[in-house]
């Protein structure tokens, strides 16, 4: 069996790193904020070529903390609404009901499954006062367009870039947490930098934003027992930080064995019921996951199953018709519906072989 994404290979050559970062903490014997999470958050902000990174506990903790930190500093108010894709991973919807805010749901563009900005417009309100930017399977979501809707009317553009670690933008010549207000990061174990564990971070040039959320991811501390903020505790692990330094020289690397990987794919799956996804060739888009569409997705997942190759769907349900989200079940989005009802991810990492893809490609032809 082909498995979907081989995390133990993955990170088996940096079995002898990880076990000498480990012995370093112990001895060091500092195991919360210490040098690890400081080394890190330096190395990621200059790789994003951002003024600050905040390590914190996930990914949503990231998004949540942005929000509560422009709560604080009153450019963000309980109530006002923040444009999203409709299409998203529901977490990103959560964070901004976490935070007291409201989330408008903006159809994607079916090519691109990123927000559609020729909608956007329409659904501004006088509260709205934020653009969730999801770089959703790792293609970065159209910023030029994004940043002049958010100039015109005065918004707070936001990342989430969870997917999208080293994407670089043909907008700007930027990465992925660059190119906008502020940038929440995952390091999920499955995402391009993976940890081994939970762990996130912000990035941002807002240099009051990063000050106070500083202080939010430690119960809204920055001298131990004074408080200035009601904060949290959502603190990036000291190990995991120390892993992620380890792995992070290599995610340029590792993104271009991904596009090696959706070159060949896009290039030589031949089949009438297959849609691929659109991709201009550039740097915009790093894989982290290869979505195909196709009619009879049930049907096409049992047949790659039962010929050695494992996928996923990315996501089957739409966030206005999960049941966490009730009052929204009655909503039409058909575009976003089409999309979750028909996708379907292949295997793609860096460690997949030629003759792994080979196989993946014939077999899809075969269908």
């Amino acid at each position: 069996m082909i498995p979907f994404l081989d995390l133990k290979k993955l990170n088996k050559p940096y079995e002898g790193a990880f076990q000498d970062k480990l012995k370093a903490v112990l001895v060091n014997g500092w195991y919360i904020l210490g040098n690890e999470v400081k080394e890190f958050e330096s190395n990621f902000a200059r790789y994003c070529k951002s003024k600050h990174c905040i390590g914190v506990g996930n990914g949503f903790d990231a998004l949540v903390l942005i929000f509560k930190g422009y709560m604080q500093l009153g450019k963000l108010h309980e109530g006002d609404e923040v444009i999203v894709p409709a299409n998203t991973y529901i977490a990103s919807i959560l964070a901004i009901l976490e935070a007291g805010l409201i989330p408008v749901l903006v159809e994607p563009k079916l090519a691109t499954y990123n927000i559609d900005p020729d909608l956007i417009q329409e659904k501004i309100t006088s509260k709205t006062k934020a653009i969730l930017a999801v770089h959703l399977y790792g293609q970065l979501a159209a910023m030029d367009s994004i940043h002049a809707i958010a100039q015109n009317n005065n918004l707070l553009i936001i990342e989430d870039a969870a997917q999208s670690h080293g994407a670089i933008s043909n907008y700007k010549p930027q990465k992925a947490g660059n190119l906008s207000d502020a940038a929440a990061f995952s390091f999920y174990p499955g995402k391009n930098l993976g940890a081994l564990g939970d762990g996130g971070a912000i990035v941002t040039n807002d240099s009051a934003l990063a000050k106070i959320v500083f202080s939010l991811r430690n119960y809204g501390s920055e001298t131990k027992y004074y408080n200035d903020y009601q904060g949290v505790n959502s603190r990036l692990d000291e190990l995991q930080a120390a892993f992620l330094s380890v792995k992070l020289p290599n995610l340029n690397a590792d993104n271009e064995k991904r596009r090696v990987v959706a070159r060949k794919y896009l290039s030589e799956i031949k089949n009438d019921k297959i849609i691929l996804p659109f991709w201009d060739l550039s740097n915009n888009h790093v894989f982290h996951l290869f979505v195909i569409r196709t009619k009879n997705r049930e049907e096409l997942q049992k047949y790659l199953y039962e010929n050695g190759i494992q996928t996923v769907i990315h996501y089957p349900i739409p966030p206005h018709k999960q049941k966490a989200l009730s009052e929204w079940n009655d909503l039409s989005f058909p575009i976003t519906e089409k999309i979750h009802d028909e996708v379907l991810s292949l295997p793609i990492s860096p460690v997949l072989t030629a003759d792994e893809v080979t196989f993946i490609i014939t077999i899809l032809n075969k269908y």
